[in-house]
């Protein structure tokens, strides 16, 4: 159960105003009252901005639903608009149980589409307030995409390669008519490796400038996204990034071990999330640290052989996750979460929040994860390692513990 506390609706509309700078001047003269929003807003906005509600601020969601739903009428229509393939399922929930008082009064509402979430993205494009997102693939980057109309006709597209390490790798400007859009947003988030998630476009924006500000300093940003960096990088101050959203919406975890952060263990094993690896160099020192284990000219037997590739590991996790390494790893274990949750793997970004947790407030030594996503990124050395030496079968070459 999520711990989050209801804050009512006047600051959660607030929070949205926040997130739809474009819709603010509409929601916030509106001071809590339900009907004076649907006066304020256009149809669109009012179905968005409850939408995101249902989603960020579920009681705030489910106060306005509730009073929608018993005025009926125009009231309700907010109410028949929302696609729900993409809502958590509480709020799944109080839909339904709205429509079903609006049917029992006789009024129409739609029935609910069996399609995929990706099939509601072409009704947003059309609004041209679009983002996009992908999961972190291993390396540690992921793509974010921003689309908008373009003043002299059609849409412009913004695409960001991100990564915590590298900072903003690659930036691109496309501008093309609007079906040409929709093509590629219908392949970004129908195709296999990481597809692409419906994100609010200012969430996007609030990572990217956070990704901008750990740019090497070896490592000059795109020149096109040193031209574009006002439109697309500085969102409203306190706007949450994707990671965060995912824990308002789910609440920190409660346990800083357990089951969540054993999830988490076992999803770094299975490469569902990482291992995304520290600089080159620290890595190299490493793998040479280990391959002096298995190459030393004193024979040991396995025992031994593995208590020094232990005492390497150990020394490993401190010497790569420092605190900025950790801090950061805890930030991509955070936006894991958001990608896990939209795709309604709440278990599994509940483990990742766990994770981001340790990360943040652990050191490395003292929870598993660290270790668990070193043994991937380092799995051919630990291989050579723990071989046995061929001379083992000697016993007289083997210096026993």
């Amino acid at each position: 159960m999520s711990s989050q506390t209801n804050i009512g609706l006047p600051e959660a509309l607030e929070r949205a105003a926040a997130a739809f700078p474009a819709d603010a001047d509409g929601i916030r003269p509106a001071n809590g009252d339900p009907f004076a929003l649907l006066s304020l807003l256009d149809s669109e906005a009012t179905t968005r901005v409850l939408e995101w509600l249902l989603i960020h601020e579920p009681d705030a969601g489910a106060e306005l639903v509730t009073v929608w739903a018993d005025a009926g009428g125009d009231a309700a229509e907010p109410l028949k608009r929302i696609e729900t393939g993409s809502l958590p399922k509480a709020a799944q929930k109080v839909l339904r149980r709205a429509h079903h008082r609006l049917r029992s009064r006789g009024e129409s509402v739609p029935q609910p589409d069996r399609g995929t979430v990706v099939a509601t993205l072409p009704k947003v494009v059309d609004e041209l307030n679009l983002g996009l997102i992908t999961a972190i693939d291993p390396s540690g980057t992921r793509m974010a995409y921003l689309v908008e109309a373009n003043p002299s006709g059609g849409a412009r597209m913004f695409v960001a390669a991100l990564n915590e390490e590298r900072g903003v790798v690659e930036f691109d400007v496309f501008s093309a008519g609007r079906s040409k859009i929709k093509q590629f947003i219908r392949d970004v988030t129908q195709g296999g490796g990481h597809p692409a998630i419906d994100t609010p476009p200012d969430s996007i924006r609030a990572l990217i400038e956070r990704i901008a500000d750990y740019q090497p300093e070896g490592r000059p940003l795109p020149r096109a996204f040193s031209e574009w960096r006002q439109r697309i990088a500085r969102p409203a101050p306190g706007t949450a990034t994707p990671g965060e959203l995912a824990l308002a919406a789910l609440g920190p975890s409660e346990e800083k071990g357990g089951e969540a952060l054993s999830r988490a263990v076992e999803l770094a094993r299975e490469r569902k999330v990482g291992p995304w690896p520290a600089k080159p160099e620290i890595l190299q020192e490493v793998a040479q640290r280990l391959k002096d284990v298995s190459t030393g000219v004193v024979i040991v037997s396995g025992e031994a052989r593995q208590e020094q590739v232990e005492t390497a590991l150990d020394e490993a996790r401190g010497r790569i996750f420092d605190a900025e390494f950790s801090r950061r790893t805890g930030e991509r274990f955070e936006e894991a979460a958001y990608v896990f949750w939209k795709n309604g793997r709440e278990e599994d970004a509940r483990a990742c929040l766990a994770a981001s947790r340790a990360f943040r407030e652990e050191a490395p030594e003292s929870h598993p994860i660290a270790r668990a996503m070193l043994e991937v990124v380092m799995a051919p050395v630990l291989t050579a390692a723990e071989e046995k030496p061929s001379a083992e079968s000697d016993p007289s070459l083997l210096v026993r513990p």
